[in-house]
């Protein structure tokens, strides 16, 4: 085999051998070409070549999303490694684990003047939950560190990062290792599957007479068919799931602001729970968050390994533990409760889907009406990524098949890596992707169509209104000068020449006909990528949205 003759060089990719760690992605570079040449000449690693880093990053992060194992990225020294911050700071905050691996020049040539150098050690420090500066010379305590790094990404969930740094001549290789790195043995943590000290939680459980279940980002299949059975007949518990929450039963409530938009302050204080359970990643909807955050609970318990967030400045209690063990455990001890809490809450709710079809079948083509469409068409059993933005909210408004997994960069919202994540998704599994996303989140992240990895049956459904149509949703909007330029950032461009350029298939719809025709074409190529880019009336769109919501009192 091919090793570079660098011995730190040798030391970061037996280590990451070792560890089991397989997808590399790459970008090019001269001062991390002993950890290219390692890293592709070497069987136990799938390599990934991607140019742009900020893409790579995004790319790097939908895999390990998919396949729950950490993926690694490969970038030489300089503003390279400043490109992967965004994707770090999404890796942070939705607990996925990254292993970031930096070429740098040695100690001695940082702040001289020497070209392509930075301040590259701890670059990271406040989105990154390790790092690894190591030394040029390959050691026992660089191997420590390199170790150290990935079980930390393992364990915590989160993004990591190894600094190398590097002297020339950067390129030459050998047929055999100089080095035999030590390797040590990741020792699990020790989660609970019981809750301490159960008899007051118990307590509180069986007196409390309004119990609200409120789950983020969640992964799909992580809670028992008994458990979701148990919350579902028990009276005195209204559970409300988001769109990424990946947890069904037709007895919870899926479109929360669907739900409470409408509410005056007596709505609200006969919805105010005296217990609020959380668990999953971020939150979608900022009127439940309102709501929570002016109605406080009583008691607000989060459960997650590792993270509680204070959301509603209400948390008492968290539980490191899984969501799925913590309900086993308390629904074992505890009994349901008489209350006509989800009565009154299910009542309300099934008037407002009643009303939700009626105005959906009478408003005329927009926004509202293509997600609809669109939602509705996902072929069964299939992975849903959805940009940010606009085109999330939209999606937490439609009722999305059980069988469909869903998935937004929701850690920090941004729209940067949208179409980047979900093609890295669609590597990591073997699941039809389809990709929904706003123009200017594609427009944005454009650069990640350049990639030799996507797969035939990648979808990218694209809805151009012309701009950042979240904007005028949001208060504040006026149709000015200022507005359109700097905030809404209208423009008249389309995904057509992007489409040509990366050889893939392209589709179009400006009305309900041509989008019904549009739908079937789309998901009967599967030759190549295709987009279906679909234009909506920019000025409309956001009336029929809040229209919407006063039709459904």
């Amino acid at each position: 085999m091919i090793y570079p003759k660098i011995a730190l060089a040798q030391s970061i990719i037996e280590i990451l051998s070792a560890k089991g760690i397989v997808n590399i992605i790459i970008s090019p570079g001269s001062r991390n070409a002993p950890l290219t040449i390692g890293f592709a000449q070497n069987p136990n690693f799938t390599c990934y070549s991607i140019a742009d880093e900020r893409c790579a990053a995004f790319f790097a992060l939908g895999i390990a999303q998919q396949t729950k194992q950490p993926t690694a990225i490969v970038c030489t020294s300089g503003s390279a490694l400043l490109n992967y911050y965004p994707a770090l700071a999404e890796a942070f905050y939705s607990q996925i684990p990254l292993i970031v691996i930096s070429a740098d020049r040695p100690q001695s040539k940082i702040d001289i003047g020497d070209g392509q150098t930075i301040r590259q050690e701890n670059v990271f420090a406040n989105h990154s939950v390790f790092n690894a500066n190591l030394t040029e010379e390959a050691s026992e305590e660089n191997d420590i560190k390199i170790n150290l790094a990935i079980e930390t990404a393992i364990l915590k969930k989160g993004p990591v990062h190894i600094n190398a740094p590097f002297e020339e001549p950067l390129y030459e290789t050998t047929e055999e290792l100089s080095i035999q790195p030590k390797i040590t043995h990741l020792e699990e943590g020790n989660n609970s599957k019981t809750i301490e000290n159960s008899d007051e939680i118990v307590s509180v459980w069986n007196s409390a007479k309004r119990k609200l279940v409120l789950v983020g980002v969640n992964e799909a299949n992580s809670i028992d068919q008994e458990v979701i059975e148990n919350l579902a007949s028990d009276p005195s518990v209204v559970v409300l799931t988001e769109t990424t929450s990946n947890l069904h039963h037709e007895s919870f409530i899926n479109s929360i602001d669907t739900l409470i938009t409408p509410f005056d302050d007596s709505d609200f204080k006969e919805f105010n729970p005296e217990v609020l359970i959380t668990f999953g990643g971020m939150v979608v909807s900022k009127r439940i968050k309102g709501f929570l955050r002016k109605y406080k609970p009583k008691h607000h318990w989060h459960i997650d390994t590792l993270r509680a967030y204070d959301t509603f400045g209400a948390l008492t209690k968290h539980f490191e533990m899984k969501p799925n063990d913590f309900f086993k455990d308390l629904l074992a001890k505890t009994s349901l409760v008489k209350s006509n809490y989800y009565k009154n809450i299910d009542s309300i709710y099934k008037t407002r889907l009643a009303k939700r079809k009626e105005y959906l079948r009478q408003i005329e083509f927009s926004d509202f009406k293509v997600f609809e469409k669109v939602i509705e068409s996902l072929p069964k059993n299939s992975m849903l990524q959805i940009s940010n933005s606009s085109a999330i909210r939209y999606a937490q408004l439609i009722d999305i098949d059980q069988s469909i997994e869903v998935f937004c960069n929701r850690g920090t919202s941004g729209i940067d890596g949208s179409t980047s994540t979900a093609i890295g998704a669609a590597v990591g599994n073997e699941k039809q992707t389809v990709f929904v996303t706003g123009d200017i989140s594609f427009l944005y992240d454009s650069n990640a169509l350049w990639n030799s990895y996507i797969p035939k049956n990648f979808k990218i459904i694209l809805i151009n209104n012309g701009g950042g149509g979240i904007f005028r949703i949001l208060p504040g909007h006026q149709e000015k000068p200022v507005f359109n330029t700097y905030f809404e950032t209208s423009h008249k461009l389309t995904a057509e020449h992007l489409a040509k350029m990366y050889q893939m298939n392209y589709f179009t719809a400006k009305d309900i006909d041509s989008l019904e025709n549009a739908i079937q074409s789309l998901y009967s190529s599967d030759d190549v990528p295709c987009i279906l880019e679909i234009f909506t009336p920019t000025t409309e769109n956001d009336l029929i949205l809040k229209q919407y919501f006063k039709y459904l009192v």
